[in-house]
């Protein structure tokens, strides 16, 4: 009893920093020993983390979820979805090649191997605030009162990944009586309307015209994902339909409607040629030259433009695939920072929304503003000539030569277009002669066309996927690049950027044309087309799923097909 009283009159009289308990069990004998004692550094409070609103769940904000250090901020993402799809196979989901559970993964399971915690609402946002740093948003819970209240969150940073919604060029009917593809459960839509126009198509009392109309289906738009539906539904009816519904087989169409003089226009012209011969031999009907002018519930109206006629063809089912157009929220936030009439929000090589601090965009919902060197090139030219003597020497050059093409992409395409090696190749005289130094005249003239390279970049799963990675790396290293830039030199004001500038790397496409054959364009100029690059198809789209889960789940959906075939019910 001696000793415990001294030792609680010990603890009482000794200031709290430094208290410490000995607390004896007499059981044991043991005694235990801890100190609640905080040092001057744990007294002071943590730094605040920043706060990074994160407006969508496609595949830019999936990248930049995935690879963010989430213990350095404090995330919250608004989403009117709680998952990820794997888009490019939705076509697949469409005829029941794959099922839509296979490609989508909740939000939730990705982040959860994360060290910290994101925060996650299903809603819309339905407006940005830049000015006071603040987005509004609508739960998707329509049909609740208490589940539909909106809210707004304040940021710090906010990431605009919300990408795009469906291009109608305003043409009359397509809203009412279209069927996209943007969405899994557009596929899902597209799948039991399908099989719809079958079910119809065999009742009784119908005349054969009926019956072919209710069978035609056709696809507006001859780009990948048109494309690519197209060759999954005839395989689904050549493979899987006509055996079940064989009384109406001969009676199937398929067209394809595209404005430009080719499908799939934005690959090598080859595989363009290539496809094209594929659909004639397969009995899909490809009219190009056409433009579609209005569409109702039983038929397409299409204007010919070599003619100017105007025809009316009937359907039974319409997939609009004709690109994307700006959602509502973005068009609104373009009007705020001045970048009106646009077609998607303007950024600089950082992805920075041009006319905000704190505002990045990434993937469809975007287009990165790429610098005019010729807008630069004095500054260029008087920070190489570090001697001030008015004319450049190779030597002189050859110092900023990467960060020239760093800073400036195209300059490199352009060598690239031109079969050079390097700029100096570019500054060589009349002759092919290397020259020992450049007036500004000269550096001008040799440097004239390289801003005819600038491109826009595709609105593409890849490009969206790429600039969420290369966006969280920032974010990562920010502090660090704060103090030790790793960008290039700012040749108008001095000194270098603080990140290395957004650099789109393209490894290639694939466009799946049925039959167990696709094409595919990959660098360095190599096309290829066959059953061996439908296998490469197989290989890269399994790899590339978000999880194992769903790597797992799309191969056997694809074993399934083969060993059973597709399932027709209507579910």
């Amino acid at each position: 009893m001696t000793f415990l009283s001294s030792l609680g009159k010990a603890s009482r009289s000794a200031p709290l920093a430094s208290k410490l308990f000995l607390l004896g069990t007499l059981s044991g004998g043991s005694i235990v020993a801890y100190s609640d004692s905080n040092t001057e550094a744990n007294k002071k409070e943590q730094p605040k983390k920043k706060k990074v609103v994160v407006l969508g769940t496609g595949w830019a904000g999936i990248s930049f979820l995935k690879d963010l250090d989430i213990t350095s901020y404090d995330v919250q993402v608004v989403s009117p979805q709680n998952y990820f799809a794997f888009t490019p196979l939705l076509p697949s989901v469409t005829c029941g090649t794959v099922e839509a559970r296979s490609i989508v993964e909740s939000v939730r399971n990705i982040t959860k191997k994360k060290n910290g915690e994101i925060e996650l609402w299903e809603a819309d946002c339905v407006k940005i605030d830049p000015a006071n740093n603040k987005v509004h948003c609508r739960p998707v819970f329509k049909d609740d009162p208490e589940a539909s209240q909106e809210f707004s969150l304040k940021y710090d940073y906010l990431i605009v990944a919300v990408g795009a919604q469906v291009n109608t060029f305003g043409t009359p009917g397509v809203l009412e009586n279209c069927h996209f593809l943007k969405e899994v459960e557009d596929a899902q839509r597209i799948r039991r309307g399908v099989i719809d126009c079958f079910e119809k198509a065999i009742l009784p009392g119908l005349t054969e015209e009926q019956r072919r109309r209710n069978l035609h289906f056709v696809i507006v738009g001859g780009g990948p994902t048109g494309v690519e539906f197209a060759a999954e539904l005839h395989d689904f009816i050549q493979e899987d339909i006509t055996k079940i519904y064989p009384s109406v087989k001969d009676l199937v169409k398929i067209t394809l409607i595209q404005s430009g003089d080719h499908i799939l226009n934005s690959f090598d012209e080859r595989i363009s040629s290539f496809a094209e011969q594929k659909f004639l031999r397969d009995g899909i009907v490809v009219q190009t030259g056409m433009r579609v002018v209005s569409v109702s519930d039983k038929d397409i109206s299409v204007k010919i433009k070599s003619s100017g006629e105007v025809v009316s063809v009937p359907h039974g089912l319409i997939v609009w695939s004709t690109g994307v157009g700006t959602r509502p929220v973005i068009s609104d936030l373009m009007e705020q920072v001045d970048q009106g009439g646009r077609r998607a929000l303007a950024t600089n090589e950082w992805l920075l929304v041009k006319g905000c601090e704190n505002v990045f965009a990434v993937g469809d919902c975007a287009s990165i503003a790429q610098r005019k060197i010729m807008g630069d090139i004095a500054n260029i030219f008087k920070a190489a000539d570090v001697d001030n003597s008015g004319t450049l020497t190779m030597e002189e050059l050859q110092d900023v030569v990467d960060d020239i093409l760093v800073r400036y992409p195209q300059v490199d395409l352009y060598l690239k277009s031109k079969h050079m090696r390097n700029i100096t190749d570019l500054l060589a005289d009349s002759e092919g002669n290397a020259r020992k130094e450049v007036d500004i005249e000269a550096f001008k003239s040799a440097l004239s066309g390289v801003d005819s390279q600038m491109k826009t970049l595709p609105a593409t799963a890849q490009v969206a996927a790429q600039q969420g990675s290369y966006l969280a790396k920032c974010f990562n290293t920010m502090e660090h690049c704060k103090e030790h830039p790793e960008g290039p030199k700012r040749f108008r004001t001095g000194g270098h950027h603080q990140f290395r500038p957004f650099q789109y790397k393209h490894f290639g496409q694939f466009a799946p044309l049925g039959g167990d054959q696709a094409a595919a364009e990959l660098p360095g100029d190599w096309v290829s087309a066959g059953r061996s690059t439908q296998w490469l198809w197989y290989s890269v789209y399994a790899s590339k799923q978000v999880s194992w889960r769903t790597r797992a789940l799309v191969v056997s959906d694809w074993t399934r097909r083969y060993i059973f075939g597709r399932d027709s019910s209507r579910i």
